[in-house]
């Protein structure tokens, strides 16, 4: 569909004029132009017909291939270029975005640009809160509302709990203390769960100071299983503290966290609380670490943090710290576009036009900003004309006045990059050595020095941000070091000022590298050749069996390639339609410019070391990920902290293979068979004592508990029923883990005990789990326990439990609770037989962290 821009009016996109029918098409016919168009790439397809072709609330589809999506961007970019001075036309535009080879909008963008059907913003990520001055329930409540407000628009959101008084602080109502933050992480986690985006949750970033008396507990939070799952967790960790870590010294905590006067105050072991971190990282890749100080210092904004732009937070993926009710939208630019004659002896990056297209970059990103005021104009109509009172409205409304001024003020763009893997191995260098990192700084130099000077340039036509003031800017590192390196852009931005208030960002490109088929943004290559597993029938013709599972189940392995390696092989002669050995693929992998410089090839010191040399030119901040093998030390991982915080990171975040279960089978993995396979069964006769798993979970209005013992950490009896968590009769919330001990009664029965250890050391015991439900709950309960008992897989079970036809609603209640209870113990990466995605009817759907997602279209079902 060819959007005609000199035709369009200058009104709010939710105004569309249909002069005739517009061609509709069904998903299969969209599907399948676009597999061709990715050239038999059947994730990529999948992807942008679920997430990103234009459709309407009834599913129907307008686009084609996306082709007509870039038409449909060019087209609107187009028509705000008409506004100002030497405007690009729709086709240099549409040259630019094209193939998604150069310039590539991401995410809301994408969706959003030129959609008459959905009422959204063309933001990725939001921060909200307020200056830290109020922690009543009405301003907590009023963050969770604006949160789902901003969530349903699509929005990924952030904020800090920092301004929320500590665990036991006196409060002037019926409570008498404060409950402190935990409770308030998980309302906000759990209203971003309820909260739909077109089959996706919604993103949540959720941050405290280490200074917050209430951190330690921040940081244990999500170790509950089931609990805060909704949100991504990172701590603020000042300077000070990090030089109490490395002296070994006290480290005083504090609330309010800033002012020479505070209400509470409390002395504790630096090193204590680092390795608690550091501990919990390494286990589940959470907490991440934002060095606050370091993001304040370097902060171009917050040279007007007395005008309302002070950082608060980060958005989901940390990249863009903000400030309350500030936003970004986001844009990528393909690094692995500028090599020229890739893979060869000589291959070279063209500068120039590198260039000439983040100029262009930077101005599709302030026209971007047009459309968004736009859409929030668009919204804020939209509120004005629904049927609720003005009081339920207002705090919608405010909320995006509020935006709509940050985003009109401040004009802040979001340029990054992706393929920094691939444009590495393309030029020949190997990613995180030093003449790798050398010319990465070098690309990333290039980046700022151009988008500042293209933001000049536009301020120089259109005007610069209206709070625009040289003078408190001057001593900002950031800047200083664009004067050092080009002195002539600096006095031109004293000339004429800059039109936006800062530019720059890298973020994960996950779906983008996907349809760019190339490696994800800063990123190396995960794999250069891996395996997947598909189910197969073996009475299906021509099918092949290479792994039999240990129900039976048969799969067949076959090899994808990752694209540009696959290039590299076409290009240095090596024939892609072999059925490769493993051998061969080591040998193919050793010969190519990706041998050892792989994810989990790339010495961690050296990647935090380059992430620090190029955070010295991204004026926000770099979402990246430090991959490690699962054998990996706490002492490796604590090490990689504390080079990032001296290396001038701003952030980092950890990944412990395995703490996390992927999809991907390593080239290297040996297939298990049957006949291989060790399985340990559970024991004949039930030991008298087990270790158990607390889990909590809401069905409706009703509170429930599980407890679930385990053999090897695979469930192997449970017990539910309501909690009660009013007078405290079954356990303490803060409880998460003990042990079930079975004991005789008089009468010979058996008696199931829980026990655990209380704050003080000691052990509280609860006796009797099984008289302590109902007695219809207890018996369904031996009958799912003796399933467990006997090894019947844990999905087998889940789907076995689902299917139980049940007379009353809270029987049936219960059951769903079990089922709830039990998907957390299914592997993730499990797939999953005779359901269908309700987003888009696929069968391609697996067990991922406990919720069942579609492997098609990303979308995820919990509960």
């Amino acid at each position: 569909m060819r959007s005609t821009s000199n035709s369009r009016k200058h009104t709010p996109e939710i105004v569309m004029e249909i002069a005739q029918p517009i061609k509709t098409y069904t998903t299969e016919e969209a599907y399948q132009a676009s597999f061709q168009y990715f050239k038999g790439d059947d994730l990529a397809a999948r992807v942008w017909v679920n997430k990103y072709a234009l459709k309407d609330s009834f599913g129907q589809l307008y686009e084609l291939t996306p082709d007509d999506m870039h038409r449909r961007i060019a087209g609107e970019i187009a028509r705000i270029e008409e506004r100002y001075p030497n405007p690009l036309s729709e086709n240099e535009i549409f040259d630019l975005i094209r193939d998604f080879k150069y310039i590539i909008p991401q995410g809301s963008p994408m969706t959003g640009i030129g959609n008459p059907y959905q009422i959204a913003s063309l933001s990725n990520c939001f921060v909200i809160g307020n200056d830290g001055s109020s922690d009543s329930y009405g301003g907590i409540m009023k963050v969770d509302q604006e949160q789902v407000q901003l969530m349903k628009r699509r929005g990924g959101v952030g904020h800090d709990l920092s301004h929320i008084r500590p665990k036991g602080s006196p409060v002037k109502n019926s409570a008498l203390t404060s409950t402190g933050i935990v409770p308030f992480m998980e309302r906000y986690s759990n209203s971003t769960r309820e909260v739909a985006q077109d089959g996706r949750r919604g993103a949540l970033m959720l941050s405290v100071a280490i200074k917050h008396p209430d951190s330690e507990q921040f940081i244990d939070a999500k170790m509950e299983q089931g609990k805060v799952t909704g949100a991504n967790v990172s701590v603020r960790i000042d300077d000070d503290f990090m030089r109490a870590v490395e002296r070994g010294a006290q480290y005083t905590q504090q609330y309010p966290i800033f002012g020479d006067n505070p209400l509470y105050q409390k002395d504790i072991e630096a090193n204590v609380l680092w390795k608690k971190i550091i501990h919990n990282a390494w286990k589940s890749a959470e907490p991440g670490i934002l060095f606050w100080d370091t993001i304040i210092r370097e902060s171009v904004p917050d040279c007007y943090a007395d005008l309302g732009y002070k950082t608060v937070s980060t958005n989901p993926c940390g990249e863009i710290p903000l400030c309350p009710y500030d936003s970004c939208r986001l844009l990528a630019i393909n690094l692995f576009s500028y090599v020229k004659q890739p893979f060869t002896a000589e291959a070279s990056f063209n500068f120039d036009l590198f260039k000439k297209h983040i100029a262009a970059a930077q101005r599709i990103m302030d026209d971007i900003i047009d459309l968004e005021l736009e859409k929030i104009d668009g919204i804020l109509q939209k509120i004005d004309e629904d049927p609720e009172e003005e009081e339920v409205k207002r705090i919608e409304k405010n909320l995006w006045l509020n935006i709509r001024k940050k985003a009109k003020e401040g004009r802040r763009t979001g340029i990054g990059i992706t393929a920094e893997g691939d444009m590495l191995a393309a030029l020949g260098l190997r990613y995180g050595s030093d003449e790798g990192t050398a010319f990465s700084v070098e690309i990333h130099k290039t980046v700022a020095l151009e988008a500042y000077r293209g933001s000049v340039h536009t301020a120089k036509e259109r005007g610069a941000f209206a709070i625009f003031d040289a003078e408190r800017e001057q001593n900002n590192p950031f800047i200083q070091r664009l004067k050092e390196a080009d002195g002539q852009l600096y006095y031109e931005m004293l000339e004429y000022g800059r039109r936006n208030i800062a530019l720059l960002t890298i973020a994960p490109t996950g779906t983008t590298s996907l349809m760019s088929q190339t490696t994800s943004g800063i990123e190396p290559v995960f794999l250069p050749v891996y395996k997947r597993r598909r189910k197969v029938n073996p009475s299906d013709k021509d099918s092949r069996v290479d792994f039999v599972d240990e129900v039976g189940d048969s799969w067949e392995e076959y090899v994808v390639f990752h694209h540009r390696f696959k290039e590299w092989m076409v290009i240095n002669g090596h024939d892609t339609a072999i059925n490769y050995s493993e051998k061969e693929l080591e040998e193919l992998v050793r010969q190519s410019p990706y041998y050892k410089a792989t994810s989990n090839d790339v010495d961690y010191l050296k990647k935090v070391k380059m992430q620090g040399a190029i955070q010295q030119w991204v004026d926000h901040s770099i979402s990246v990920t430090i991959n490690m093998p699962q054998d990996v030390t706490e002492d490796i991982v604590g090490e990689c902290y504390m080079e990032a915080w001296k290396s001038g990171c701003k952030g980092v975040t950890v990944y412990r293979d395995g703490s996390r279960s992927g999809v991907l089978i390593s080239n290297s993995e040996k297939k298990e068979t049957p006949e291989a396979k060790i399985v340990t069964p559970f024991p004949t006769t039930r030991p008298q004592t087990l270790h158990a798993d607390v889990v909590r979970f809401q069905n409706k209005k009703d509170k429930w508990i599980a407890f679930i013992g385990l053999i090897d950490d695979q469930p192997y009896e449970i017990f539910t029923g309501f909690a009660d968590d009013e007078d405290g009769i079954l356990i303490p919330r803060w409880v998460n883990e003990g042990v079930i001990i079975k004991n005789r009664e008089a009468d010979g029965s058996s008696r199931y005990d829980f026990q655990y250890t209380n704050t003080r050391g000691y052990k509280t015991t609860i006796e009797g789990l099984s008289h302590k439900f109902n007695p219809e709950y207890w018996n369904y309960a031996k009958l799912i326990s003796s399933t467990l008992r006997h090894g019947m897989p844990i999905e087998k079970i889940v789907d076995l439990i689902s299917s139980l036809q049940l007379d009353t609603e809270s029987i049936n209640t219960w059951k769903n609770g079990v089922a709830r209870a039990l998907k957390r113990y299914v592997p993730d990466g499990t797939e999953v037989s005779k359901q269908k995605c309700q987003n888009c009817q696929s069968t391609n759907l697996m067990y991922q962290e406990g919720c069942l997602t579609c492997k098609d279209c990303g979308s995820s079902k919990c509960g």
